[in-house]
């Protein structure tokens, strides 16, 4: 009777941390309630890639969901001649979605296979709404479904380490610039990068003792969570993906004391789950391009020529537009990723003085990791007066954390090429999930801390 009643209270703070988490998310996501974002960006960034499920939604409607092989686009209207430039113009998109107009031309999108396109269409076909309201209804599912996925990992801190380092990783959310611009976006679905993680979080939390059964389910859960990642939004950020997906296995290989086999084990699993899952989707998708193209050969060639051209290819193999970012070298990607803006004060405060508009009231990426390597020291200081298992937990989530800042960096170096381009968008990496982890360890620390002094106190 006395562990009832134990438990109930612990339940039901959880269930309200979740429901915090995801309304304050949720709220952040859908309006910019918390103004984290300036309005105008956060009204229109990635609107020109989104565009592309407004064509979809067209296309699907006037000739089915798996014409043009259920690839994403843009569509030329009935109504003109005049045809439409995707990088500049994304107006008629959405004007033929809200207005049901129907398309001459359609121009597929052929670097993912466009599952996110497909549900949308499937959701617009059967709900008795007005486009208009549909739309909105979209955007409230992105948005919540995202919420939803970072309050699971934010459910995980709690779990782990209790409220105030939650209270640090859930401000982070938050406060993200770039999570709150990508939170409801159609074509992105955020919440699909977090899926394989959430996975391996939870499956290794629920199976600490491992049995040779729970190695092949674990393969089976990463390959359903990485071929739902790869039908939604394709091989968007698929290193950052993967990276971020095994960073729940450093934190319990050190706090379970995983052996060498063990750890063998439960990677070989990952690789197997999720390179299974990568190459299925590579054959849909080279089969999708096929059908618009006329060959399997075709979406194999697209592919080789699409990976070439983010990353290393030759230069002069590839139109003139595609040479800077070619030529470019990893290093000097990496430096302007780590001067991001992770937040703006400026949003909130206005002042005439130059230097602390761009260097103060701007929290750019690099001072966050000078910030995360002090306090890391200073956590790993304050372990070694805690108990053996809290110890362990702490520096597990110290070489978590050091490990996950793998996952941005991957893309940045080995897609260096997108990176050099896009730099409209890629910060978000940042936070898959390094900075979640992060801002953890800043929590972990000062919770520490505010323990030591209470018993020096007391």
């Amino acid at each position: 009777m006395k562990l009832k009643h134990f438990r109930q209270p612990e339940s039901i703070k959880k269930i309200a941390i979740w429901v915090v988490s995801t309304l304050l998310l949720f709220c952040g996501f859908y309006t910019n309630l918390w103004r984290v974002a300036e309005q105008n960006w956060f009204d229109n960034h990635q609107k020109d890639t989104e565009s592309h499920i407004m064509g979809r939604m067209v296309k699907s409607r006037q000739d089915g969901i798996f014409s043009a092989g259920g690839l994403n686009g843009w569509g030329t209207a009935k109504i003109t001649d005049t045809e439409w430039i995707p990088p500049t113009e994304r107006t008629p998109q959405y004007t033929a979605y809200l207005h049901n107009l129907s398309f001459d031309k359609f121009s597929t999108y052929n670097s993912q296979p466009g599952g996110q396109g497909m549900i949308f269409s499937l959701l617009d076909r059967l709900i008795p709404l007005s486009p208009q309201k549909k739309l909105r209804l979209f955007y409230v599912l992105t948005a919540l479904l995202s919420a939803i996925t970072l309050t699971s990992i934010i459910g995980w801190f709690y779990e782990e380490f209790g409220l105030l380092t939650t209270t640090f990783v859930l401000g982070s959310a938050v406060l993200s610039q770039w999570l709150t611009v990508f939170g409801k976006n159609l074509w992105w679905c955020l919440w699909a990068f977090y899926l394989p993680m959430i996975a391996v979080l939870y499956f290794l939390k629920r199976h600490r003792v491992p049995s040779n059964r729970q190695y092949l389910w674990f393969g089976i859960l990463i390959f359903i969570s990485m071929s739902i990642k790869c039908f939604i939004n394709g091989y968007e950020y698929i290193t950052t993906t993967l990276i971020m997906m095994m960073t729940p296995c450093i934190y319990y290989a050190i706090v379970d004391k995983w052996n060498r086999q063990q750890y063998l084990k439960w990677t070989f699993a990952a690789v197997i789950g999720s390179g299974v899952a990568i190459f299925l989707s590579l054959i849909m998708l080279c089969i999708q391009i096929g059908a618009v193209k006329g060959g399997f050969v075709d979406g194999i060639e697209h592919v080789i020529w699409s990976f070439g051209k983010r990353t290393y290819a030759n230069a002069e193999d590839f139109p003139p537009v595609y040479a800077a970012s070619l030529d470019a070298g990893p290093l000097g990607v990496v430096r302007t990723y780590m001067n991001g803006v992770f937040f703006d004060f400026n949003n909130y405060l206005s002042l005439e003085n130059t230097f602390v508009q761009n260097h103060l009231f701007k929290v750019r990426y690099y001072y966050l990791i000078v910030l995360f390597i002090a306090i890391s020291v200073l956590l790993f200081l304050r372990s070694k007066m805690m108990v053996a298992e809290r110890q362990r937990q702490h520096i597990a989530l110290i070489w978590t954390t050091w490990f996950s800042i793998l996952a941005p960096l991957s893309w940045f170096v080995i897609f260096k090429a997108h990176s050099y381009i896009h730099t409209h968008m890629s910060f978000l990496l940042w936070q898959m999930p390094f900075t979640l982890f992060g801002f953890a360890v800043f929590g972990a620390t000062v919770m520490a801390w505010e323990k030591k002094t209470v018993s020096k106190q007391g």
